[in-house]
């Protein structure tokens, strides 16, 4: 077991630097995020920049078989959970959260939302993978990668995981 552990450990802080060596140059902060229009779970068209309106949005991209994905999305969820009932400054409706996932089996999609306490309402995709329009606008090249939107739609932060959003969420609260 500790030596499953010890692998899980070296495989994860792998794929976190070698994550981190790589910067989206496709996507610039400043810029107007592109809009995204997928089905939830459920089969609802999302439209991003509707959910965006009013809110800041942290935007995570990530999929049910990636790893450090799934070992990211505790620390999404405590974020989410302590930013989603604060007042933020020039937002109406505050912070949320939007996933997007590269999966490929909606069942397995859905099982991971539930597993890993994803309790946001707001869920997309096109079952795609990395054939999804998704990771052609956003310029994907990994996962997980965040972006975070202020409540005009712009990008005012891009990340490798969504916990380092956290000093640019704090700039934005309300005081």
């Amino acid at each position: 077991m500790r030596k499953t552990l010890a692998l899980f450990a070296l495989v994860m802080g792998f794929f976190i630097s070698a994550n981190a060596q790589y910067e989206n140059t496709y996507i610039k902060v400043g810029q107007k995020a592109p809009d995204l229009e997928f089905a939830n779970p459920q089969g609802k068209t999302m439209k991003l920049s509707e959910i965006n309106k009013g809110s800041y949005v942290l935007l995570d991209f990530w999929a049910s078989w990636c790893g450090p994905c799934r070992a990211s999305n505790p620390g999404l969820v405590k974020m989410y959970n302590e930013y989603s009932a604060k007042k933020f400054k020039n937002a109406k409706k505050g912070f949320t959260v939007v996933s997007f996932s590269l999966d490929n089996n909606k069942d397995k999609w859905m099982d991971a939302i539930k597993k890993d306490g994803l309790v946001w309402a707001n869920h997309m995709s096109d079952l795609k993978q990395w054939q999804s329009a998704a990771t052609q606008l956003y310029g994907l090249q990994y996962i997980p990668q965040c972006f975070l939107l202020d409540p005009n739609g712009n990008i005012i932060g891009k990340y490798s995981r969504a916990e380092e959003a956290r000093p640019d969420l704090e700039k934005f609260l309300a005081k």
